[in-house]
């Protein structure tokens, strides 16, 4: 350990290679440029090897000094880590949630105002992510994940299994031409979702017109595709066409009226969401009264869309 060069000399060598220059990185340092040169030639010196050469007016790195940066890149992290990882746990009124990015904001987000409001005393840390949780990175005291992604967790439970359903903005029917069939939605700008590789895709528009019995053969559902759920949504908002879109993830929009759906037929995803946390989680009295809660909320939406597919069924 004594023969490492200054720590601080490595921090600023640590900004110059993800800044990309010495100005950048003196800018966000807070510092002058001279001072970044000055502890640029400290670690240099120290080191005994060039780290950097210019090129025109630009400074780059040697293959060293990539190599070098790596490291320190990944040693700083881990410190940037350690040290968050203190900060939280000062808080013993938090409450760390980690969620697919669009369940996270189209579904548990809206309902966390409810928890929140019934335990002011908390705090929420909500980490949208589509990357499970490290047990070597930041803790998390539940995580919200699809499929079999909650295969490789300590604890995981079942919340839904979700449906997709057309919607779309009200004003785009307005303007458009009427709807008293499934098959007049191919007359429709279509939006797409495709979450691969990363999961299997939610049912196609080509899956929901088969299950509606419809040609869609001619059906052209790559004009535009969206790799995040809560995008296509918001398009859907905003006019641009109509969206095969999961229920749980539009219900406050339409109570709100942003969208409304054009038929009630919904189509059921492959797998179902999953709430997984670690052995400690329960170690917390707030994160037991979490996770009943979370789950009642979870058994509301089976029954939400229960209802949804008998109502479809009686057509």
């Amino acid at each position: 350990m004594d023969n490492l060069p200054p720590l601080r000399a490595m921090q600023v060598f640590d900004c110059v290679g993800r800044c990309g220059g010495i100005a950048e990185a003196a800018r966000r340092l807070g510092v002058s440029v001279g001072a970044v040169s000055q502890q640029m030639k400290i670690l240099e010196d120290a080191l005994g090897v060039s780290l950097t050469f210019r090129d025109g007016k630009r400074i780059r790195l040697t293959a060293v000094g990539q190599r070098y940066h790596e490291s320190c890149a990944a040693a700083f992290e881990s410190l940037r880590v350690a040290h968050a990882e203190v900060e939280r746990s000062k808080n013993g009124k938090m409450l760390r949630i980690s969620a697919l990015p669009s369940l996270l904001s189209k579904w548990l987000a809206p309902l966390l105002t409810t928890w929140q409001k019934d335990h002011p005393e908390m705090d929420l840390y909500l980490d949208g992510s589509h990357t499970e949780p490290s047990r070597d990175g930041y803790e998390v005291d539940f995580r919200l994940t699809y499929s079999d992604r909650a295969l490789d967790a300590e604890n995981a439970i079942e919340l839904f299994r979700d449906c997709v359903i057309p919607a779309c903005s009200p004003s785009l029917l307005r303007s458009g031409a009427p709807l008293n069939e499934p098959a007049d939605l191919l007359a429709y700008p279509l939006l797409s979702i495709n979450w691969l590789p990363t999961f299997a895709s939610p049912p196609s528009w080509r899956d929901w017109f088969e299950s509606c019995q419809v040609d869609g053969s001619q059906l052209h559902d790559s004009h535009r595709v969206f790799s995040l759920s809560a995008m296509a949504i918001q398009a859907a908002i905003d006019g641009q066409g109509v969206v095969l879109a999961q229920h749980a993830m539009i219900r406050e929009d339409l109570v709100a009226g942003r969208l409304m759906m054009p038929f009630t037929l919904p189509l059921f995803l492959q797998s179902s969401y999953f709430l997984t946390w670690t052995r400690s989680t329960f170690d917390k009295a707030h994160c037991r009264l979490f996770h009943r809660w979370l789950l009642a909320r979870g058994r509301e939406q089976i029954e939400i869309n229960a209802a949804l597919a008998e109502q479809a069924y009686k057509r």
